[in-house]
């Protein structure tokens, strides 16, 4: 079947209204804040905003109030959304709430979307997703799982502490793994459950102290403790979780990428104004070699992570797992989004390091990356099983 990534007419228009949208609307409030929003009133305004241009929610259904965009169209406009890091906040696709969405409209009941999905997807409500746990628990290694969830009449038991619980500071409700059987180590045995906020056996109890500074809601540790849900807040099927957070994670790392991706442009446009502009030693910057060198690498780096990231995109849009595409993609564009911002910061020097270009910001937000969705560690040892694994059934 042949691979066509040329966009259809109207999502290359959304994208279009999505760039004009970012640069005309997000990137004044974001250098008066510096990218860091702390205010719900500014959130809700960004959002009013994105909805009166006709750019919110791109990748939910029109059911849900989106534009129903599939992997490949959210890549293209993901990816103007990521050019300020507000914007993903201002179309209401950011983390964690982007891929809560994507999983709430594909595997949850009816009653569920009505509850949690229709005010997510409006901007009305925002969520946190409580996987990662501190050491021992669930990490890299989701086998690890140690929170658990016991039965209890009419409904669950919920006991365990769960930390970098992004956007929980403000959250409607949370999606909490615990293990409904087996114990830390098994491959199976989680489920999913939705848990309100005001639950009164699920408590915030910290912001954690982060590099990146950008995702609203902060990373919070969070305790369950005694927190008893009913029957109905079980998501999807009891000891099914792992099986059916994979409906998250594929797309939920695209979806990252996409949005670092805008990120990475947005480094090199500041680096390229400045080397056409600054003349150092009888020539501009963009005349010396080394300094062309950088902006090429950029070039190199931002289009190879891109096809990697549409290759992606449309293995997931043809419905398949697409395990080792999205661990390449993953790894890859983590890895030269950061090449990106470290070379267009070095190409601006001493202003590049000045809180007069937002590149130190940058610099800072994008580097855990490399860390959350996977570390590159971690996919690189999944990447060479399946590899090695692949080999051995050829042979």
């Amino acid at each position: 079947m042949p691979i066509d990534f040329a966009p259809v007419p109207e999502v290359a228009a959304l994208a279009q209204r999505t760039a004009t949208f970012v640069r005309e609307t997000v990137l004044p409030v974001e250098q008066d804040c510096h990218g860091i929003v702390r205010s719900e009133t500014t959130r809700r305004e960004l959002q009013a905003a994105a909805k009166a241009a006709g750019v919110f929610a791109p990748h939910v259904s029109a059911e849900w109030g989106g534009h129903g965009l599939d992997m490949r169209g959210r890549a293209i406009v993901f990816e103007e959304a990521g050019y300020a890091l507000l914007g993903p906040l201002a179309l209401n696709i950011a983390a964690p709430d982007e891929g809560n969405m994507h999983m709430l409209e594909a595997i949850a009941t009816t009653g569920q979307k009505e509850k949690y999905l229709a005010p997510l997807a409006g901007g009305e409500a925002r969520s946190c997703f409580a996987m990662t746990e501190p050491a021992p628990g669930a990490g890299s290694d989701a086998a690890a799982l140690s929170t658990v969830a016991e039965r209890v009449p009419g409904g669950w038991r919920i006991q365990g502490r769960k930390w970098f619980a992004t956007g929980a500071d403000g959250a409607a409700f949370a999606i909490c793994m615990a293990r409904t059987s087996g114990a830390p180590g098994d491959a199976g045995g989680a489920t999913m459950f939705l848990v309100d906020a005001d639950n009164p056996g699920m408590k915030l109890l910290r912001h954690i102290d982060t590099l990146d500074q950008s995702l609203y809601g902060g990373h919070l540790e969070v305790l369950f403790d005694g927190c008893i849900v009913p029957d109905d807040a079980v998501l999807g099927e009891v000891d099914e979780g792992f099986r059916y957070a994979q409906v998250r994670l594929g797309p939920a790392r695209m979806t990252h990428c996409m949005r670092w991706l805008g990120i990475a442009r947005h480094s090199q446009d500041i680096a390229v104004a400045r080397a056409n502009e600054r003349s150092v030693f009888g020539s501009t910057l963009a005349d010396l070699g080394m300094v062309q060198a950088m902006i090429a690498d950029n070039e190199i780096d931002i289009a190879a992570s891109r096809g990697l990231v549409l290759q992606a995109c449309w293995e997931l849009d043809q419905g398949r797992s697409a395990a080792q595409a999205t661990s390449i993609a993953k790894t890859f564009t983590s890895e030269a989004v950061w090449r990106v911002v470290d070379r267009s910061l070095q190409i601006c020097g001493s202003l590049g390091i000045s809180g007069d270009l937002p590149l130190g910001r940058f610099l800072q937000e994008v580097r855990p990356f490399r860390i959350y969705d996977g570390p590159s560690e971690t996919h690189r040892w999944s990447i060479a099983r399946r590899t090695a694994r692949r080999a051995r059934t050829a042979s």
